[in-house]
């Protein structure tokens, strides 16, 4: 699981802030926590396993473009690439994460339903 969360981290960390990057080259702060969510989903996505892209994608995403933004109003351009490092580091470790509990349970609710019915029929 150790592995999953920091593959998902590093990619939503990187992602975030080289779109953060590339995007307030292209629209300034706006731009910025735009790409920012965009690199942050894209890297969080790439780095999780299977079962939990959705949620490390939405994750990342978040945590990017809200980094970008918190950071810009505290320290400008340098600040809103360090935020959206962070905020996608953090959102796409925290959406892996999700993912995977999610995944688990879901699955060993399905086979505790298959025994249930089993003793029943018997």
């Amino acid at each position: 699981m150790a592995a999953g969360d920091g593959d998902a981290a590093v990619g939503g960390g990187i992602g975030g802030a080289l779109g953060n990057v590339v995007g307030g080259h292209m629209g300034g702060s706006t731009g910025a926590a735009i790409g920012a969510g965009v690199g942050g989903a894209a890297g969080s996505a790439v780095g999780a396993r299977k079962g939990s892209r959705t949620e490390a994608a939405v994750g990342g995403g978040l945590g990017s473009a809200g980094g970008s933004v918190i950071g810009n109003s505290l320290g400008g351009s340098t600040g809103s690439t360090i935020g959206a490092g962070l905020g996608g580091a953090a959102g796409g470790a925290v959406g892996n994460n999700l993912g995977s509990d999610h995944g688990s349970s879901h699955s060993g609710g399905g086979h505790k339903h298959k025994h249930n019915h089993r003793n029943k029929h018997h």
